[in-house]
């Protein structure tokens, strides 16, 4: 077992506490040292040229099936030279009608060294990624990988 830790940080300056008013800017502190800003989402009254946590999500998302990928191609001695990936998340109401993220899809180009493997081959290891990613294996939204040529 393992654990990983964040802080978030969050403090009024502004004069009063109101709905439409209150600033949504906050800082997430990771353990490395790196500090990232944060705020809603700007349909939510957040700073849109800020991170917020649907896009955080669907990077982290995007970030674990990348590793995995690069480790599940490594392992079968396919030289992958680059990888990129534009993934979107979607929010939208549940089953139980609530508000959540329903829908992650991931969009990854990957290229290889040498030739690369046929489209087969290469939707074996996104699925091989996918089964093993420990964000996929956490999140209970629908997940949709769509490689990019």
């Amino acid at each position: 077992m393992s654990t990983y830790r964040a802080k978030i940080q969050w403090k009024n300056t502004g004069s009063d506490f109101n709905y439409d008013t209150f600033d949504r800017t906050h800082e997430v502190q990771f353990p490395g040292g790196l500090t990232l800003k944060a705020s809603s989402a700007p349909e939510y009254l957040g700073k849109k040229e800020l991170a917020n946590p649907e896009e955080l999500l669907a990077a982290t998302l995007a970030s674990c099936h990348m590793l995995t990928f690069l480790a599940v191609s490594a392992k079968s001695r396919l030289f992958v030279e680059q990888y990129e990936d534009e993934p979107v998340a979607t929010l939208d109401k549940n089953a139980e009608g609530k508000l959540a993220v329903t829908h992650i899809q991931l969009n990854p180009k990957v290229k290889f060294k040498g030739e690369p493997p046929n489209p087969e081959k290469l939707r074996e290891l996104h699925a091989k990624a996918h089964r093993n990613c420990f964000i996929a294996n956490s999140l209970a939204c629908k997940m949709t990988i769509e490689p990019r040529h």
